[in-house]
């Protein structure tokens, strides 16, 4: 029984890859009620429950061993799905702790069912190597960390030898789990006492870009404890020549461990690495400034007062949040300049076709990014504090027109790419000025300038831009000038009223035909004519007096004639 591979297998098919335990603890007990209905291994009826156990003397089929190793992880799935929880509710924590001793009971009968003598030297081992690992995980929900780091080691020394005594592709499997493993090894090391495990943890959190599983929680925890302990000599800092006192310790942390996440930035392996340190860096600094925000409420009256006592100079306070809205401000450029690298990789590799939906990046992903930047960039100027600082005025002043450059840059490379020539060479002629504006006014401020990108550089470039796009320009001209040739010629007009002349429309051929107007033009037609009796006013008609006296004459005995019915 491959045990490993079956676990792994099930693990990323059914949940585990997004996290999902409750869908993987499902299908383990699906699968478990399969495997007892194929062996006619069923726990009595639906009326009474008859226990049943796998013995040794019924191992004839690997699929009894099966039934034990479902067991064990529907119970390990649920233990880690109670674990998730438990961040909100902590009761469930000894929920968890009894699923964990279920789990690893369950490993220890499936390694003693493979002490026997049907079930061959690999799976023994990986069966050993299974219940170290479970043991190893209940040990370390008990902080037992020296029982903990025996159990992980016993396993890692199993996988290793597995690893090495088969061919590659199977060691693939043994190595990966010999890796999970080795984050918790240290981290029982350090509290047992190994004060160079902390380096190492620190080491793995950097190479995996953040950890996660069991470790996670708990190394995070630690990093925080270290720095909160180092936070207590902490009483203030400098920034650009003045010393502010640091009182809160959420700042004090944060200010700490500064430096180890720019450094863990700048040795990151992969951009996806990069994008969640300085995700993380970005969400503690934003933290650190809501805490001196909240310091600062209460303090209005007395940043007033000082602000009228010391000649507009701000308070510590105030001063303490403009130097963490600076990093902040600072660290989101960064980020942003580390994306916009990373797309001009990706521009200057070949064009392939979309795929998965993903579509080729453009210059207007670049021209978002640099107004993203320059945005920052005013935000920066506007710091309390810092308006009379004319060398910060003015480095950041040098950072917006490099950034302009650049962003006028591709600008110009998207106006190419739609073939409007004389835009672009605009704004190649803009870029060439932001870029000597800044080469003039660099001079003391060479140092602040190293981190950004080469303006000269950009300087070549943009003359040799400009020599592809004034030929590509006058190629262009020359097409449009060339007279194109009847056969090709396409007005518009349908097939019915061009019947004499000869022309190739692909269009005929396709589903949306043209074969004549439909539906057709209105039409100017004659309308009915109209008559007007002029005459009728010249008419004279006869009189009609006599016979208006006769029916007078008539009088009453008409009358009553008429109402009883005789007739003259």
């Amino acid at each position: 029984l491959a045990v490993l591979q079956i676990v792994k297998e099930s693990q990323q098919q059914h949940g585990l890859r997004h996290g999902d335990f409750q869908r993987y603890r499902g299908y383990c007990s699906r699968r478990l009620r399969r495997l007892r209905k194929t062996l006619n291994f069923k726990m009595g009826n639906r009326h009474k429950f008859t226990g049943k156990k796998v013995t040794e003397e019924i191992l004839s089929d690997n699929r009894y061993l099966l039934l034990i190793l479902m067991d064990a992880e529907r119970a390990w799935s649920y233990a880690m799905q109670l674990k998730q929880e438990a961040n909100t509710e902590p009761r469930k924590r000894f929920h968890l702790l009894s699923r964990l001793r279920k789990a690893v009971k369950h490993a220890e009968e499936l390694e003693r069912l493979c002490e026997s003598n049907r079930v061959d030297a690999k799976t023994k081992l990986e069966a050993q190597a299974y219940m170290a690992y479970l043991t190893g995980m209940l040990r370390f929900e008990h902080q037992e960390w020296k029982a903990a780091m025996e159990a992980f080691n016993k396993c890692k020394t199993i996988y290793e030898k597995l690893a090495n005594a088969f061919t590659e592709e199977q060691a693939v499997l043994y190595n990966q789990r010999v890796e999970e493993i080795s984050p918790n090894i240290r981290y029982c090391a350090y509290n047992i006492g190994d004060q160079s495990a902390m380096n190492e943890l620190m080491q793995m959190r950097l190479r995996s870009g953040g950890t996660e599983g069991l470790l996670a929680e708990k190394l995070e925890a630690l990093i925080t404890q270290t720095r909160a302990k180092q936070a207590a000599t902490m009483s203030e800092v400098e920034w650009r020549g003045r010393t502010v006192p640091v009182k809160i310790d959420k700042v004090r942390i944060f200010l700490l461990g500064l430096a180890d996440n720019e450094a863990a930035i700048a040795q990151a392996e992969n951009e996806e690495t990069k994008e969640r340190l300085f995700e993380s860096l970005l969400s503690e600094c934003r933290d650190a400034i809501q805490a001196v925000r909240e310091e600062l409420k209460p303090d209005q009256k007395q940043r007033e007062h000082s602000l009228e006592n010391d000649s507009g100079k701000v308070s510590n306070i105030q001063y303490l949040h403009s130097y963490l809205t600076y990093i902040k401000l600072s660290t989101a450029i960064k980020r942003n300049e580390s994306m916009a690298q990373a797309l001009q990789k990706a521009l200057l590799q070949p064009q392939r076709a979309e795929e998965d939906g993903k579509r080729s990046p453009r210059p207007q992903d670049l021209i978002r990014l640099y107004d993203i930047i320059l945005q920052n960039l005013v935000e920066l100027t506007q710091l309390p504090g810092l308006e009379e600082d004319k060398n910060f005025q003015k480095e950041v002043g040098l950072k917006t027109l490099v950034y302009k450059a650049y962003r006028c840059f591709f600008i110009a490379q998207s106006y190419v790419l739609v073939k409007k020539w004389s835009e672009a060479l605009v704004l190649y002629e803009r870029v060439l000025k932001y870029a000597r504006e800044v080469q003039s006014g660099a001079g003391a401020h060479t140092n602040s300038l190293k981190e950004l990108p080469d303006v000269q550089d950009l300087i070549t470039q943009v003359n040799a831009e400009k020599y592809s796009l004034q030929a590509a320009a006058i190629l262009d001209a020359n097409d449009t000038h060339e007279a194109e040739s009847p056969s090709q010629v396409k007005d518009g007009k349908p097939l019915s009223e061009r019947f004499e002349t000869f022309c190739l429309d692909p269009s005929l051929v396709s589903k949306q035909v043209s074969l004549v107007h439909f539906p057709p033009g209105f039409q100017p037609i004659p309308c009915k004519p109209l008559f007007f009796d002029l005459a009728l006013n010249h008419v004279a008609f006869p009189p009609l007096e006599d016979k208006v006296e006769q029916k007078a004459k008539s009088g009453l005995t008409g009358y009553i004639k008429g109402i009883f019915g005789f007739k003259s």
